[in-house]
């Protein structure tokens, strides 16, 4: 194992104690408002959707209360359809692009599916830009049974108490410039093992389930997306992140091995949608338009097999 010295927190090689996690929590400050970002654009949506608080983080339940969107008139004749974004805070447009879906697309989908929006899963980790929670667990890794991260069990408790058969999941990401500088770096220190620099990819990818691919709803939403932004391409490997490409713009995981969001329930639908808002192409309207076209991607593909 290499000794160099990756990240300024903690002794290469060593898993980082309390010390180190509240050292790491020091350094952090808060950048900007949730409540004066995300949830004055929620209340906006009260008079056209129910909107109904499921929880708040303990961290500051003043601050970081938690809620879902949906539509009026639930039907449990209709499939149900979860939305997620901000499962990691600071991916902006995952957030963002959420709220924009529910503003202009949700009543017309509404008429065919029950939709369930939890716009931002992570409001702590969206004040301070973050990848992890304030105990440096990443939220993502995080959907199993006893949950250490209190979004991912806040949020499975939620979906669980709708009582409805969940028939797909778009979890709404971002991959940026600061999961190699900052993010992969700490993952690395706080684990005690050699960080190994990868490359970001320019443009938009998904990931679907190893277990589960359905390549042809992933092409659905990749030939959406397209009409807004650009698709990543691979490496010189074939790869995107690391894993092999499938098909264009996509990659899989085995979503419940890894504890990720899309895999907390047992859908026939799933994908994560991964908007790179770094790229010298697009703007941040851009990227909430290309979340949006993501899940009307899904969406218009689910309606054609019914």
């Amino acid at each position: 194992m290499s000794s160099k010295r990756t990240y300024p927190i903690g002794t290469p090689g060593q898993k980082w104690t309390m010390k180190e996690k509240a050292e790491w929590l020091a350094r952090l400050t808060i950048k900007r408002s949730y409540l004066d970002e995300v949830v004055t654009k929620i209340d906006a949506l009260k008079d056209r959707f129910d909107v109904a608080q499921y929880g708040a983080l303990s961290y500051d339940t003043e601050k970081y209360p938690l809620f879902v969107i949906k539509p009026r008139h639930w039907n449990a004749q209709k499939p149900t359809i979860l939305i997620t974004g901000g499962v990691h805070g600071y991916e902006t447009s995952g957030v963002h692009g959420a709220l924009q879906f529910v503003d202009e697309k949700a009543q017309h989908y509404s008429q065919y599916f029950n939709i369930l929006v939890a716009p931002c899963v992570s409001p702590w980790g969206y004040e301070t830009i973050n990848r992890w929670n304030p105990h440096a667990i990443d939220p993502n890794r995080s959907f199993y049974d006893n949950s250490p991260a209190e979004e991912s069990a806040a949020l499975m408790k939620m979906v669980k108490d709708q009582g409805a058969e969940i028939l797909a999941h778009i979890d709404l990401h971002e991959t940026t410039d600061t999961d190699e500088t900052e993010f992969r770096p700490a993952l690395a220190a706080r684990d005690g093992i050699e960080y190994k620099p990868g490359s970001i990819p320019d443009g938009f990818y998904v990931v679907g389930d190893t277990n589960n691919p359905h390549d042809a709803f992933q092409k659905a939403i990749i030939d959406e997306v397209r009409k807004v932004t650009h698709i990543a391409p691979p490496d010189d490997e074939g790869n995107i992140i690391g894993s092999p490409v499938s098909q264009e713009g996509v990659i899989d995981y085995p979503l419940k091995k890894l504890g990720l969001c899309a895999g907390l329930s047992d859908c026939q639908y799933s994908s994560t949608t991964e908007v790179y808002p770094d790229s010298p192409l697009v703007t941040p309207s851009e990227c909430n338009n290309a979340q949006v076209a993501a899940i009307v991607g899904a969406l218009e593909y689910i309606l054609k097999q019914q």
